[in-house]
């Protein structure tokens, strides 16, 4: 973190020895194929780019014979548990700027032109292999009349063929140009990365839908009066006691880092527009879910963002407000995703408020009683040479 995140690029080869792809090319078509899920393709033939989105049906994808085109799926970690559990190990960054898994499905010569994205993405080769050529661009001209964003003057000043296991860490504005050598599937763990803009425009949003709750509300209770408007002799001018009024009321508006929090808690937590929960079909009563957690442990969903900032939380875009001895329990669970067994037994008996919270969670499809899984394969420490 201290010599490259955001600094400068790495490749690690073997960042995760003896890899071998969780997710078969047929699973990935198969999600490919759903509404849910957010997918492109893109060919590359006699000089052309052709872009189109998804979903894609079996008979709407090019043979596998054909070169030069690639599927691109986003958000599999939503939907595989293996990705998902591949994207944990990734949690030294916060999950407030951990965003996605993209997996990019190739055939030989498929790649999406020279680019260069707005946020650090690490590059893990997961079947076959991949050529990449990276470069700190200077000229970000784009090609004119191309459905991608392609750089016109790509430069490359290093080369790599990855292998299954090898990765590659880039910055942001780091130009890359990757080429499928053969068939081949590369997984792009992505990071949010909001334009200061749009994060202030969210957060004006906030302010307006919350102004109610917030301490600076009790100067806005009454509405807008003139007793003193003279008669006017140019009706469709602005009159000036409106324009002072707004100006005297904006001043009045305040906020602190408390408003700040909340509005990046709810904010960052929310879910994208096309993700949907899916609750049990037959859920389990109270009693016999508290019974079930002490047996098996709980996880949140792969789709669930759970965060905190101090006493606060905050779930799926939603502020929570939590008992202080439910606290550290929340606490645990937001840092890793799961409590075990034991720990779900302990509030079992002895905590109704926490298992009240669990269980609302539960019924909403945004938690899950745990179930035996196997561990997969560490990414080891990062010791290898910088790229």
């Amino acid at each position: 973190m201290k010599r490259y995140w955001h600094k400068r690029p790495l490749l690690i080869r073997q960042a995760i020895p003896g890899f071998a792809a969780p997710l078969s090319r047929d699973a990935l078509f198969e999600l490919a194929a759903r509404d849910d899920v957010e997918s492109r393709l893109v060919s590359h033939a006699r000089n052309r780019w052709q872009l189109n989105h998804g979903p894609f049906d079996a008979g709407d994808l090019p043979p596998l014979t054909r070169k030069q085109w690639t599927l691109l799926v986003q958000g599999v970690n939503l939907h595989a548990p293996a990705i998902d559990a591949l994207m944990q190990q990734f949690r030294f960054i916060p999950d407030a700027r951990l965003d996605d898994v993209m997996i990019s499905y190739a055939t030989d010569g498929g790649g999406v032109g020279p680019h260069l994205d707005s946020y650090d993405v690490f590059l893990l080769q997961a079947h076959g292999k991949r050529r990449w050529r990276i470069g700190p661009q200077r000229d970000t001209t784009w090609r004119e009349n191309v459905p991608l964003r392609i750089l016109e003057h790509f430069e490359a000043q290093e080369e790599w063929v990855l292998e299954p296991g090898d990765m590659l860490y880039l910055p942001p504005g780091y130009a890359h140009d990757g080429i499928a050598q053969g068939e081949c599937m590369t997984y792009s763990i992505g990071f949010r990365a909001p334009l200061e803009q749009e994060m202030l425009q969210n957060f004006l949003y906030y302010l307006a839908e919350n102004v109610a709750e917030l301490p600076f509300a009790r100067h806005f209770a009454g509405r807008y009066a003139d007793p003193e408007q003279p008669a006017v002799k140019h009706p469709a001018a602005l009159p000036e006691a409106m324009i002072d009024t707004l100006i005297s009321q904006l001043k009045r508006v305040r906020w602190g880092p408390k408003e700040v929090e909340d509005f990046l808690g709810r904010w960052l937590s929310e879910p994208k527009s096309h993700v949907f929960f899916d609750p049990p079909q037959k859920p389990l009563s109270t009693v016999r879910f508290a019974r079930e957690a002490s047996a098996r442990g709980l996880t949140l969903s792969a789709k669930t963002q759970l965060l905190y900032r101090r006493n606060r939380y905050y779930v799926n875009g939603e502020p929570l407000e939590v008992p202080v001895n439910a606290r550290p329990t929340l606490r645990r669970l937001a840092d890793r995703r799961a409590l075990k067994a034991g720990e779900c037994a302990k509030f079992e008996q002895n905590d109704q408020e926490i298992v009240e919270i669990l269980y609302d969670w539960y019924a909403s499809g945004w938690l899950e009683l745990g179930r035996d899984s196997k561990p997969g394969r560490k990414l080891r420490a990062v010791r290898k040479k910088a790229g």
